[in-house]
């Protein structure tokens, strides 16, 4: 393909993390879910606190329920795919069908599990299908810069998530590295400074997570 446009810049970048956003809040929640059943202290609290969106839930039955489906929750889980579908359907010329496709079927296996008395199962299609669109996109996708504009997006999104949840040192070094690969190759005008920052702070004897998710939100 010919030069990517800043729009489409911005909207591989987003579809990155919003894919990536889905999959890893949505492996919280279901490794969380049958805790929360039997549970007496509300841990849903920490979670709505590690990764920084309001408690507008108010107890954990309605957490459970809300925030995986409330499409007029703009932190659900839902409507954050919905956002990498809108994202991706605009793209559809530079990912091709078939990678479109698997943001689909995932929107459609979220709806199920919405209605569906063992939700975990559809799910775990979802999180198939997040994979399956990961796949396909170093499979299909012709265009360099494209992939790792869209991986970019991943790695920036999953090193904020990780950082929020106070990930192991070595998840965060293999992810930082992975990151400083993918944006030097993405045409993104980018702060290398914060590159080299991230990999001292994780560095640090005692990690300051908070620092490297300020520092990996503000690298573009």
């Amino acid at each position: 393909m010919g030069i990517i446009s800043l729009e489409q810049t911005d909207r591989l970048y987003w579809l990155g993390r919003y894919t990536e956003r889905v999959y890893t809040t949505l492996r919280l929640y279901s490794n969380s879910f049958d805790t929360m059943i039997d549970e007496i202290s509300d841990s849903y609290r920490d979670f709505c606190e590690m990764i920084d969106i309001p408690d507008v839930y108010g107890s954990k039955e309605v957490f459970r329920e809300k925030y995986p489906f409330d499409e007029e929750n703009p932190d659900s889980i839902l409507s954050n795919l919905t956002r990498a579908y809108d994202n991706a359907i605009v793209l559809r010329e530079e990912i091709g069908s078939e990678t479109l496709s698997y943001i689909q079927l995932a929107i459609y296996d979220m709806n199920k599990a919405k209605i569906s008395r063992a939700p975990l199962i559809e799910m775990q299609r979802v999180i198939d299908n997040i994979l399956a669109f990961w796949g396909i996109v170093d499979d299909s996708i012709d265009s360099r810069q494209v992939r790792n504009i869209i991986k970019t997006g991943k790695r920036i999104e999953r090193i904020d998530l990780y950082a929020r949840l106070g990930i192991s040192r070595e998840e965060l070094e293999r992810e930082i590295s992975r990151l400083a690969t993918r944006i030097d190759r993405s045409g993104m005008k980018y702060d290398e400074e914060k590159i080299l920052h991230l990999k001292q702070l994780v560095e640090q004897p005692e990690i300051n997570y908070y620092k490297i998710v300020s520092e990996v939100e503000s690298i573009l």
